[in-house]
């Protein structure tokens, strides 16, 4: 019994093998042909191409299935999946081929769903080679530019929310570049050139990390041109010395300045109350004895959210800094709305005229806050000669006075005689018109306008105990020195 089992163990499995043979179906070679479409074949290949990082085989096998088969539904994936092997190849040429794809795709594609993404992927390019703020700042306008159009022009689609976000990242960094530089001037006292800087600054990004700071250093201008303004060599019964100002003109602006540098500070404790700066633009706006304003408990709320939101940098995240080409970001804002259109940017020349026309002291004032000459109201003295920029709010030059009516000379268009037809006035209503403020921003607190869903019913002041609560602790001692 013993020397039987074995055998028939063998036995057993050849028959078993015998059936399963016997059972098997027989393939076809030639009953799959067709059942795939030559453009498929194509596609899949390229993408298995670029799978394993071979995209020279990948854009031939596309190009040949875009010119092979126009009419193909694989030719706007293709184009698309042209520019992706670009974009992964990484590099600056790649990067710029990348670009110019994904605009063509645009173009022959702008309904399709993928017209975001490729707009997107434009703006990241750019965001990619984005540089640190004290460099060349190219890639971080362009990158700006291209994240408000994919924002703009794409409002529906899903990947807005991460075009906000690398939004407001570039906007960190753009506002970075223009605080240096409004720092720099104020160091060196050119306090005009700061102002413009700056006030470009805090109009355009109001979500800056150091947008207190900003605050902070335009009130510290206005305070240097009132010192300046001290110091100046006061007129005698004869006017001399050359260059003077008398007393009157002193207190009149004088008295605009004080204004000007409080409502700096006010901003700071109305906007940004749990900022560094809260503390000392309370101290400055006592110093010039001005009344010191309290925040309220929606834009306390509204500010903590901000600033929980961003993030210190680690110790790591600084060391790398020093050999980082790019940016660091940790300090931008996740939360709010990013500037989408910009203000009116301010020019230094303005500046320098405003201040000219701002110890006039007639009524009315000019959209930096300076008192300026209304245009039916000409000036007792004549300004100096270019003092008048083209296109300023007030319509007429300071000093000037209408034509005669007599005069034979004058173009006159076809209106009524008592009509100024030169003024521009808008319909249904004839009063004199400033121009319209720039357009407000989503993430400011409007009156009567929610600035968030949790803070916006709440406008009661808050308590100095809030504020002071909601406040990050400042480091003391080594802990200034060693960050972690």
């Amino acid at each position: 019994m013993s020397r039987r089992f074995p055998w028939i163990v063998v036995l057993g499995m050849l028959l078993a093998f015998t059936a399963a043979c016997t059972n098997k179906k027989s393939a076809n070679p030639l009953a799959n042909i067709g059942t795939k479409q030559p453009d498929k074949v194509l596609f899949d290949k390229a993408m298995d191409a670029m799978k394993h990082n071979r995209f020279d085989v990948a854009r031939l096998t596309l190009q040949t299935l875009i010119n092979t088969y126009p009419d193909s539904e694989f030719v706007a994936r293709a184009k698309l999946a042209v520019g992706d092997s670009w974009y992964a190849e990484g590099g600056a040429t790649s990067l710029a081929q990348a670009e110019q794809e994904y605009s063509d795709f645009i173009v022959f594609f702008p309904n399709m769903p993928e017209a975001a993404e490729a707009q997107l992927k434009i703006a990241n390019i750019h965001y990619q080679q984005m540089e640190k703020s004290d460099r060349d700042y190219t890639h971080a306008k362009r990158a700006e530019d291209e994240y408000r159009k994919m924002i703009l022009q794409f409002p529906d689609s899903k990947l807005v929310p991460e075009a906000k976000q690398r939004l407001l990242e570039v906007q960190e960094v753009l506002a970075d570049r223009e605080f240096q530089i409004g720092r720099f001037y104020y160091l060196r006292e050119s306090y005009a050139a700061s102002i413009a800087r700056l006030q470009s600054l805090v109009d355009k990004y109001p979500l800056y990390s150091r947008v207190d700071e900003a605050l902070y250093l335009l009130g510290q201008n206005y305070e240097g041109q009132m010192a300046r303004l001290r110091n100046a060599p006061t007129c005698d019964a004869h006017g001399l010395p050359r260059g003077c100002t008398t007393e009157a003109v002193k207190a009149r602006y004088g008295e605009e300045l004080t204004k000007l540098a409080a409502e700096k500070y006010d901003r700071i404790l109305t906007r940004y109350p749990i900022m560094d700066r809260a503390d000392d633009a309370k101290k400055r706006l006592a110093a010039l004895h001005q009344p010191i304003p309290r925040a309220t408990k929606a834009a306390l709320a509204l500010n903590k959210a901000e600033d929980a939101s961003r993030r210190e940098p680690t110790t790591v995240q600084k060391m790398m800094g020093f050999v980082k080409r790019g940016p660091d970001v940790t300090t931008a804002a996740k939360v709010g709305e990013p500037s989408l259109v910009d203000p009116e940017p301010v020019s230094p020349n303005r500046v320098v005229q405003n201040e000219a026309l701002g110890a006039m002291a007639p009524p009315g004032k000019n959209d930096l806050g300076l008192t300026i000459v209304k245009p039916e109201q000409p000036a007792a003295t004549e300004p100096a000669a270019g003092t008048t920029p083209p296109g300023q709010p007030f319509g007429q030059p300071a000093g000037s006075t209408p034509p005669a009516a007599g005069d034979d000379n004058e173009l006159k268009p076809n209106a009524p005689a008592d009509s100024n037809s030169n003024e521009l006035k808008p319909v249904d209503n004839a009063g004199d018109q400033a121009l319209p403020p720039p357009p407000p921003q989503m993430n400011e607190i409007q009156q009567g306008q929610s600035a968030s869903a949790s803070a916006s019913a709440d406008n009661t002041p808050a308590s100095e105990q809030e504020i002071s609560s909601s406040k990050k602790k400042k480091k003391k001692g080594l802990r200034k020195i060693v960050p972690f």
